[in-house]
């Protein structure tokens, strides 16, 4: 019976074939929790071993609030430091954690738990990276395993060549305008078609990233040569096999977009699927207070690579906020070697260490009341970057970048080559 690549890849791990809608047990290929899930997952972890499966498998990063904010957040992570120094496992302080673990350790095929509702993201490297709560991640540190029931998978079908000013980010917010924000709840969607196969593996990460918006459970792209490109380039050569969905397997729903005519989109507050092109609200004018650039869905090399050809030599429009955080380490050493930092610095942004901070409101940015916030990020809803009488619009590091210029809520188009 024909599969799809997701019925595959669970299927390699638990050593038998699974289709949709089967309970299985599976053996995983790595545990990720981060510096507030991994405190949530000390008491039951310890309910149930006094030691983690395999020191290796498990990934510690401090992201979302690090530097630390508070002395509570402090506590916390002294916490965590203790547990990880005790069972052998290193933390890492490299940024972002979906973004550092794209960089160094997911591999296609892969079956990953993350205590992070974000983790979808590594679906973009042709692997099942799937968000849980800090007790499921408790129980995956213990015994290496994880119990599931194979979701269904939809196939989002993409085709047509991106017109001037579009990107990834306005691809997805195209598609979650169609799903809804829960209409792939407890489901994968798989990203195929000419466009997705010419994108490179940090514009297929933005899809995936935003996928758990719409719900989903995992998001994944077949992985390809693309796949091969991008480990090359982060210093990984590892072999892989090209898995793809059969030509006969069975999607619960198949979608399909032509990009050919898209314009830049902005998802309007309070929803991630409240969505229209960017030249319907710039009438408006709405002015902006603040504008984001960071976060696990848009600051890559690839996106400060267009902001700064957009902001060279510019300033930012007086009274307005502009702050860049590079999702990692090595995007941040990346942006230093290439001059992208001085331009920024010049521009009149902030450019602040790689993390989470801004994003969820904890630190970095966090906005007050009736303010505007233009963000590369992935959520909107009331209250996530601060203040829950705050606006937040989504949009692509072009838009943002360009509202950052005029300081109204700005179509990028005209900013762009």
């Amino acid at each position: 019976m024909p599969q799809t690549l997701t019925e595959k890849i669970f299927s390699s791990h638990c050593e038998r074939k699974v289709y949709a809608g089967d309970f299985i047990l599976a053996d995983l290929d790595l545990v990720m929790a981060h510096d507030t899930t991994c405190a949530w997952a000390l008491e039951p972890f310890y309910q149930i071993s006094d030691r983690v499966f395999d020191p290796k498998k498990i990934f510690i990063p401090f992201d979302h609030a690090f530097p630390s904010p508070s002395v509570a957040m402090s506590k916390l992570q002294h916490q965590i430091r203790k547990f990880a120094d005790e069972q052998g496992i290193p933390v890492v302080y490299d940024g972002v954690c979906h973004q550092v673990m794209s960089e160094r350790l997911i591999n296609p095929g892969n079956l990953i738990l993350g205590a992070d509702s974000h983790s979808p993201t590594g679906g973009g490297l042709g692997a099942l990276t799937i968000g849980v709560g800090s007790t499921d991640a408790a129980i995956a540190m213990a015994t290496g395993k994880s119990w599931f029931r194979v979701p269904q998978t939809i196939r989002v079908e993409i085709t047509g060549d991106l017109p001037k000013g579009c990107y990834s980010k306005d691809v997805v917010l195209t598609v979650a305008k169609e799903i809804g924000s829960n209409g792939a709840n407890y489901r994968v969607i798989e990203y195929t078609g000419p466009t997705v196969c010419s994108f490179n593996v940090p514009s297929r990460l933005t899809l995936t990233n935003m996928s758990a918006e719409m719900g989903a459970k995992a998001a994944i792209v077949a992985p390809d040569n693309n796949t091969k490109l991008y480990l090359k380039e982060n210093d990984r050569l590892i072999e892989f096999d090209e898995i793809t969905s059969d030509p006969e397997a069975h999607f619960e729903k198949e979608l399909r977009f032509d990009i050919s005519n898209l314009k830049p989109m902005i998802a309007c507050p309070p929803d991630i699927d409240n969505d229209v092109p960017v030249d319907q609200v710039e009438p408006e004018k709405i002015l902006v207070d603040q504008v984001f650039i960071g976060s696990c869905t848009n600051c890559r090399i690839e996106d400060l690579e267009v902001v700064y050809k957009m902001w060279k030599g510019k300033r930012v429009k007086e009274g307005l906020r502009a702050i860049i955080t590079p999702a990692s380490r090595r995007v941040y050493m990346q942006a230093i070697k290439r001059g992208y930092v001085e331009e920024f610095v010049n521009f009149g942004a902030v450019v602040s260490s790689p993390g989470c901070g801004p994003c969820l409101g904890r630190s970095g940015g966090v906005l007050y009341d009736e303010e505007v916030c233009v963000s590369t990020s992935n959520r909107n809803f009331e209250g996530r970057m601060g203040s829950p009488k705050a606006r937040i619009f989504l949009a692509s590091p072009a838009t943002a970048a360009a509202s950052a210029l005029t300081g109204i809520i700005t179509d990028p188009r005209s900013f762009v080559d």
